[in-house]
């Protein structure tokens, strides 16, 4: 599975350690953020993620900044993302298994090692293919075709 992960200024220690956490559970990781602490604006690089996972060049993306919310609006624009922005490790399984999320938004203000297993939990949910969910995901796309 390839993972694209990407974020601004505030999230490159964060992208790093998660980068390797990645890495050594198997992951392809394709890095969309910058390495540096000078300021960056957040939407170029959640459309650089997302536009990976519309191609197909990853499979899941990961988006970081101060709070994650900038990152989580910026994707949600592009159609197609089905990006959360989430705090907890319940919410990254619910957000895949029920919402089929294809994008992680979190805070580089969080734990590490929380952010590890939220991370951890969100790439290895699978969606539940039921068929509430499916008919839920296909009333989201109609909105974005509206």
């Amino acid at each position: 599975m390839r993972i694209s992960i990407g974020n601004d200024h505030r999230g490159v220690e964060v992208k790093n350690i998660l980068k390797e956490s990645l890495n050594n559970l198997g992951y392809e990781v394709i890095n969309e953020g910058t390495d540096s602490v000078e300021s960056i604006d957040y939407p170029v690089i959640a459309s650089k993620v997302s536009n990976d996972v519309i191609s197909g060049k990853a499979d899941l993306g990961i988006v970081i900044c101060g709070t994650g919310i900038g990152m989580s609006i910026a994707c949600n624009k592009i159609k197609g993302i089905r990006c959360a922005k989430v705090s907890n490790e319940e919410e990254a399984k619910y957000t895949r298994l029920h919402n089929n999320a294809n994008v992680l938004a979190i805070s580089a203000n969080t734990d590490i090692e929380l952010l590890k297993n939220i991370v951890k939990t969100f790439v290895n949910t699978e969606f539940s293919n039921e068929e509430r969910h499916i008919r839920r995901l296909k009333q989201i796309e109609d909105l974005e075709n509206a």
